[in-house]
């Protein structure tokens, strides 16, 4: 029973998913009203169980529970309640997100439960000490963003599913490759096995260099990082709306979360630290300036904002190449990156939703069909822009104080030509990010027509803008939360 205890807020997702599938199937039987307006209600039950993985969550935080689960396949730590709250948390705003688009579409029962199928994927894997479970966890979670990508069956849908499944399936082989070689060379499937083996080696120095390779090449494309960033921009562009920022925030977390168990618990000490620490910032370097330069030309916002979370991702990946590099910098390297995932959570999901709310009124992706927005809708304009200036990384934003500390945990790491790297695109980005406010506020628009979100959006909104100041202006306690995450590796 403690085992189903601790993972009590991956079974509240998964046990949400599986009431959603069986209400919409039992509702037609009811009656035809009933059927038809079922979303309220499924909508409900989605957000139900949101909620209660974050509260099963909060119960083992103050119970102060914590420990290893099935033999060792799953810990949970606060490395593991962090993500859990993470992704439930974005599960629950992209579930408010989407009211609107499902009201014009019949999948909703199918487009709920994957949802929550997909966040209760990426919380196993962030919790995963077990090959073999990170495996499971990585394809749970993969299966249902295939579906979610394509769900709408348009062309430029069904195109962006054909891509994310090919390339993902590249991926999945590769990272199964690393794990194999982890295998081969230690005997163990657990990464404290796999962590001891490392440690106390002096040998097959080039054989876990190659499976550090292709670890980082395989779990790349889920941080969509470069060169392995190539589905994004079509991905981002075909997929609804809600599931872009799905596969934004919540996607890149996972990834991340896996990256930093593997690399952190497993090949945290030993032959190679130092090898994938600059392999990371080599990725992080290019990953910030081809995301940044190839934004700069998009006219298509989602396009723009693909490209933009490349460049972010190359961002986060500063923190990790801090970790082992010469001054080894264990706890704030790895803080910062727990951090900033925390940061561009509130941001990205902001920046997606006032895009869902403004694109939807007016018809078009197009940035430059965003001209005079301000004066349609002052409230959905600051909202957009103030996600903007975070991602930016301007003051009093939460951006502003994540791109600080990955900075400076760079800088104290002696990497200082990544963290002027970094700041240097950070400028670039400016331009792309303000080229979008400028459009909305300076432009006039082609109509005066006034327009307002939905109360759905509006309150999803609202909650991504209020977390962003609330980072931005008070970072204490999201900062305790990842130094408590960070603690786990060190």
């Amino acid at each position: 029973m403690n085992d189903l205890n601790l993972l009590g807020p991956q079974l509240a997702l998964l046990v949400g998913a599986g009431l959603i599938i069986i209400v919409d199937v039992l509702l037609p039987l009811v009656s035809r009203e009933a059927y038809r307006g079922r979303q309220p209600l499924l909508s409900g039950l989605a957000l139900l169980a949101a909620a209660g993985s974050v509260g099963w969550s909060l119960a083992l935080v103050l119970s102060d529970e914590r420990g290893e689960a099935f033999d060792g396949m799953i810990s949970v730590d606060d490395f593991t309640l962090f993500f859990n709250f993470l992704f439930a948390g974005v599960a629950g705003v992209i579930v408010l997100g989407s009211v609107d688009y499902l009201a014009r579409h019949r999948f909703q029962g199918e487009y709920l439960a994957l949802i929550l199928i997909a966040a209760a994927g990426m919380s196993l894997m962030a919790a995963g000490t077990d090959l073999i479970m990170i495996f499971v966890a990585l394809e749970l979670q993969a299966i249902a963003l295939f579906a979610l990508v394509g769900i709408s069956k348009s062309v430029s849908g069904s195109e962006a599913t054909l891509k994310f499944l090919l390339l993902s399936a590249i991926s999945t082989a590769i990272t199964l490759y690393g794990m194999a070689y982890l295998f081969g060379l230690s005997g163990e499937t657990s990464l404290d096995g796999i962590a001891s083996y490392v440690a106390n080696t002096d040998e097959n120095r080039s054989a876990l260099v190659l499976a550090a390779v292709f670890l980082t090449a395989g779990l790349g494309f889920k941080m969509a990082v470069v060169p392995f960033q190539m589905w994004v921009p079509d991905v981002y562009e075909g997929a609804p709306t809600p599931i872009t920022a799905f596969l934004s925030v919540a996607s890149k977390a996972a990834g991340f979360a896996v990256v930093m168990r593997i690399f952190l618990a497993a090949l945290g000490e030993g032959l190679i630290t130092t090898d994938w620490a600059y392999l990371f910032a080599a990725i992080a370097a290019v990953s910030m300036t081809v995301g940044n330069v190839l934004a700069l030309v998009q006219g298509n916002i989602k396009r723009m904002l693909g490209y933009s979370s490349i460049a972010q991702a190359g961002t986060i990946l500063i923190g990790l190449a801090a970790v082992a590099a010469e001054d080894p910098q264990l706890l704030l390297g790895t803080s910062s990156v727990v951090f900033f995932l925390g940061a561009y959570a509130f941001t990205n999901i902001g920046a997606f939703i006032a895009v869902i709310a403004i694109s939807h009124k007016i018809g078009s992706d197009q940035i430059d069909d965003y001209a005079g927005v301000a004066k349609r809708s002052p409230l959905l304009a600051f909202g957009l822009a103030a996600c903007l200036f975070s991602l930016t990384g301007f003051p009093p934003t939460a951006g502003f104080i994540a791109k600080i500390y990955v900075f400076n945990a760079a800088v104290q790491a002696d990497l200082v030509w990544l963290a002027l790297i970094g700041v240097i695109n950070s400028v670039i980005a400016a331009y792309y990010y303000l080229r979008v406010v400028l459009n909305m506020f300076a432009r006039d628009p082609e109509t005066d027509e006034a327009f307002l979100p939905s109360p759905y959006l509006g309150a999803a909104l609202a909650a991504a803008v209020i977390g962003v100041f609330a980072i931005g202006i008070y970072p204490t306690p999201l900062i305790e939360a990842s130094e408590s995450a960070a603690r786990v590796f060190s």
